[in-house]
């Protein structure tokens, strides 16, 4: 980076005190990953340059042959990783892709029903606050108050009862398996469209560690980074017939020109996900998100639905007496990287929440196993106990280092 350094030593400096920060502590929250060099510098590639309105082979400016190239290359290895009949990789985020997805299938008034968002689901599943639930009509599912798990014939009474247009299949918090299967015929019980979001499991989807959503949904979406390791967007995955529809969403719906150097970054991820190491990769992740939920209940705390299938849990830290906010800032000063999130049925705002939400993907990139799990989460629990404890959180920082040590990150950026 010595022209970074050179033109604007403020920029680089911060950008070497990040790196030093993701070298130095334990990166919990579920949503992020350390992608590869290879993708970062795809990322960073001279495609950033390029301005390529349409798509392969249909664009509205010239210079675009190699442009061309390199999105038919992410367009075919997302439709073989994924199992899709076809595949739309322009989304810049998440939010841009089922943003799109809802333009294709639905109209402005519609009727959707999805998860609740203290219970799992996503600010673009029909928050008030959200686009999603300013242009259409969403209905809530929720979990189950006892177990805290998807109550499917609970929530086929209600589809029967509201008759949505499309359902929403998809969670930011929820630490079980999603059953496709199941939501396929609470769809069809009420003629609804099927959409998957499987933004946070693309990555076990991906390495085989989670069940596909092909044929049951009808649309999937899903961003590149999470548990997939790539860079930081989207794509949409659709059956054939939705095709032309999603593609018209995106552009000239929502998009102008694409980020071709995303897209190539893009590319670069799932060939990396398509390797015989990115399943093993994503196996790990799971047994490692198992192996902290177990230390953290030898520990005392409590977990949503009492474990998880995922790479993800939820810790309840009510009997702690203890908010989400002050834990999260608790574990900042331990350096340990988490985030505040609400439980289900939480009687805190947002803003102060119950628990917090755990996930294994960024750790387990780092190579880090069991046995750094089961200290990882008495490292949590102590902090959790006694969040005022400033030589506590000297002390578990110090142990925090000595582990990140021992597994390097990013050593070839010096």
């Amino acid at each position: 980076m010595e022209n970074l350094r050179r033109v604007d030593p403020e920029v680089y400096g911060l950008v070497r005190s990040e790196l030093q920060r993701q070298r130095e502590g334990l990166e919990l929250i579920p949503s992020e990953n350390f992608a590869s060099l290879a993708v970062m510098e795809a990322q960073g590639s001279v495609f950033t340059n390029k301005y390529s309105e349409g798509y392969p082979f249909k664009r509205y400016y010239g210079g675009n042959q190699f442009v061309d190239e390199v999105e038919t290359l992410a367009i075919e290895r997302a439709k073989k990783i994924f199992r899709a009949e076809h595949a739309n990789v322009q989304p810049h985020a998440g939010s841009q892709a089922n943003m799109a997805a809802y333009f294709a299938l639905l109209s402005p008034g519609d009727k959707v029903m999805g998860l609740n968002l203290s219970h799992g689901g996503h600010l673009t599943h029909g928050a008030s606050v959200n686009f999603s639930g300013k242009t259409y009509r969403f209905v809530a599912y929720n979990v189950d108050a006892k177990t805290h798990l998807l109550d499917f014939d609970a929530i086929e009474r209600q589809a029967r009862e509201e008759k949505p247009a499309l359902i929403v299949c998809g969670f930011t918090a929820y630490p079980r398996q999603v059953d496709f299967k199941r939501f396929r015929e609470v769809a069809d019980c009420c003629g609804a469209k099927l959409m998957v979001d499987m933004a946070h499991i693309a990555g076990l989807i991906a390495g085989g560690a989670h069940p596909h959503p092909f044929p049951y949904a009808d649309v999937v979406t899903s961003t590149t980074h999470k548990t997939l390791r790539g860079p930081r967007g989207a794509i949409i995955l659709c059956k054939s017939e939705y095709a032309a529809a999603i593609d018209k969403a995106v552009f000239p719906g929502l998009q102008g020109g694409p980020l071709d150097h995303a897209i190539a970054a893009k590319a670069v991820c799932f060939r990396e996900a398509m390797q015989p190491e990115f399943s093993r990769y994503a196996h790990e992740v799971v047994e490692n998100a198992k192996a902290l939920a177990e230390s953290l209940m030898e520990e005392g705390l409590t977990l949503i639905s009492g474990g998880t299938d995922t790479h993800l849990m939820l810790v309840d830290l009510t009997a702690l007496g203890i908010t989400g906010k002050e834990a999260q800032l608790a574990l900042d000063e331990a350096n340990i990287t988490v985030n505040k999130n609400t439980i289900p049925f939480d009687k805190q705002p947002p803003f102060i929440t119950s628990g917090i939400r755990l996930g294994t993907p960024a750790i387990t990139t780092r190579g880090m196993g069991k046995s750094q799990m089961k200290q990882i989460g008495q490292m949590i629990a102590k902090i959790c106990r006694y969040p005022s404890d400033r030589e506590l959180q000297k002390k578990v920082r110090g142990e925090v280092l000595e582990m990140t040590e021992r597994f390097p990150l990013y050593p070839e950026l010096g």
